[in-house]
């Protein structure tokens, strides 16, 4: 038997990786490097609980107004959480 999973992925990703770049004007010293974009959406997707899923249109209708409006406040709080993480790292690295 050979099963694809190839179509299933987190639904955090794509609205997280939005959100990371959306935040990364207000870091620009971490929005000039690729590896600290990754770290800042490595931060925020672990912290928010996975949401697997094969197509986004069923994800989204079976979401309630409520849902939608909680799960955009986590990743906002998870992103934000996550910029502030790497910019600390990053700044205690730099004074070693």
């Amino acid at each position: 038997m050979n099963a694809d999973f190839s179509s299933l992925y987190n639904h955090h990703e794509r609205e997280v990786f939005a959100a990371v770049i959306d935040a990364s004007k207000d870091y620009p010293e971490i929005a000039d490097s690729n590896d600290l974009l990754c770290d800042v959406a490595c931060v925020a997707l672990n912290r928010l609980p996975p949401r697997y899923i094969r197509h986004e249109v069923d994800f989204s209708f079976y979401l309630t107004e409520h849902e939608r409006l909680e799960i955009d406040n986590a990743i906002a709080e998870a992103v934000g959480y996550a910029f502030n993480f790497v910019q600390a790292r990053t700044a205690l690295r730099a004074r070693k």
